[in-house]
């Protein structure tokens, strides 16, 4: 992998990370991924993550990240919400606080501030917000981070998905499109275009096991053609939506069924054109900047569908003095922090990107660029992460999942499809007790499908 100006692969990572542990220079902070604290000193914080996760994250957070930070730090993290759920309720129930800051999705931040279990974090983010050194949080990811009219959480790190396309591709677009402003039919005619002059299928979409696209379905592609996605799961916009990923999918690779991650496939140049997780992308930009371009995800006859994915920091309530959480929190998001943050690990800060571009490295330069570009749109159509599933989360994913493999893979017949899988996707919400959330209309009661 090619390493650019200060950013380190994810290869570079480990390998560096071997060395040190081998010289003895790791940090005394141990991960445990079964969600019991490390061997930290027992006047340190534990930090409890679900995000920032991997080997390769949690190294460049322990070692350069937390830099600088006074007071020792016992990293936990453990990408299973359901762990972090169970131990913050335990520790409630038992009047202790093994854990003093939470690190976590707004989604699952939303469960625990429903069960009363996180401290209002409002004075600190007004604080962070109007304070001497401000954070430029971004209003959007503010407005994510209230609940119930406080917030919940102060907003940490995010990202969203991005479209990246070798350059090879470029000439095939078709007339008069732009590649930074395509429509969905757009990149329809692009893709087909591209497999008529290669011949062979050029799009790649991560449909694989460890794939994202559910993602694209519940936050892209939903919301784009219907403006919603549970509010209208079943309507004759989302039949149209289906009629169109049914002869998109005509011309991808069909090892997309496999993909977890797109960059090695457009590296490798399996597809020319594909859909995915900045984070996943960065690699393929990092190692070929000239020859592989990021740009927004189309707009549809809604909008421009897209999904903003949100980390936050909050201190539970069995804290009994949040002092040192709150002083941990100003340290991660301080500007120079989130800087490293995003040379390191590749995720954005929820913050004003203009003021980042430039100086980059090549691959992130690139997908700041294009996030900045998404989020500004005036087309923009910002969804949300499922809020308040709790444990129904998988049946939630699984309802798309099966409705594309009936739909999509087993070409079924859409409106049964949808009239049977929105039955389920009603019982998924109904047992979870869950309100809809954005870009459905929020309001009280369970989120009705229609």
């Amino acid at each position: 992998m090619v390493q650019h100006s200060g950013v380190l692969s994810r290869r570079d990572v480990l390998r560096l990370g071997s060395a040190a542990a081998a010289a003895g220079l790791l940090s005394a902070c141990a991960l445990d991924t079964t969600g019991a604290p490390g061997s930290q000193d027992s006047d340190g914080l534990v930090f409890y993550s679900t995000q920032l996760a991997t080997t390769e994250e949690a190294e460049s957070l322990r070692r350069q990240i937390l830099a600088g930070f006074g007071t020792p730090v016992d990293y936990v993290t453990d990408s299973s919400s359901t762990k972090m759920f169970d131990r913050l309720r335990a520790d409630a129930k038992a009047g202790t606080s093994s854990v003093q800051v939470v690190g976590a999705l707004q989604g699952e931040i939303a469960t625990l501030w429903a069960e009363g279990l996180l401290r209002d974090m409002t004075d600190v983010v007004e604080e962070l917000a109007t304070g001497a050194g401000g954070r430029r949080f971004t209003r959007q990811y503010l407005d994510l981070a209230r609940m119930d009219g406080r917030y919940a959480f102060v907003p940490w790190i995010q990202a969203s998905y991005l479209m990246a396309a070798r350059t090879d591709a470029l000439q095939y677009l078709p007339p008069g499109a732009d590649v930074q402003r395509l429509t969905y039919d757009q990149l329809l005619g692009w893709t087909r275009t591209l497999q008529q002059a290669t011949g062979s299928p050029e799009l790649g979409l991560p449909a694989g096991p460890d794939g994202l696209l559910k993602r694209f379905l519940q936050g892209y592609a939903y919301p784009s053609f219907t403006g919603g996605v549970n509010s209208t799961f079943r309507s004759p916009d989302a039949a149209a939506m289906w009629q169109w990923l049914r002869a998109a999918w005509a011309t991808a690779n069909p090892q997309s069924v496999t993909y977890g991650n797109m960059a090695e496939p457009l590296l490798s140049g399996e597809v020319w054109v594909a859909w995915d997780h900045a984070v996943r992308l960065v690699d393929a930009l990092q190692a070929r900047p000239d020859d592989i371009v990021s740009f927004p995800a189309p707009v549809g006859p809604r909008g421009r569908g897209y999904l903003p994915v949100l980390g936050g920091l909050s201190v539970p309530r069995s804290v009994a003095d949040p002092t040192a959480s709150i002083e941990l929190i100003r340290h991660l998001t301080d500007p120079a922090r989130a800087s490293t943050t995003l040379r390191t690990v590749a995720w954005f800060p929820p913050q004003d990107l203009a003021g980042l571009l430039g100086g980059l490295p090549p691959g992130i330069e690139a997908e700041a660029a294009t996030l900045q570009a998404m989020i500004t749109a005036p087309d923009a159509l910002a969804s949300s992460l499922a809020v308040g599933l709790g444990n129904q989360s998988g049946a939630y994913d699984k309802v798309f999942t099966d409705t594309f493999r009936q739909i999509v893979l087993g070409d079924g017949d859409i409106p049964s499809t949808l009239a049977t899988q929105g039955a389920a996707l009603q019982g998924v919400l109904d047992q979870a007790g869950a309100r809809c959330w954005r870009p459905d209309p929020v309001g009280e009661g369970v989120c009705r499908v229609g």
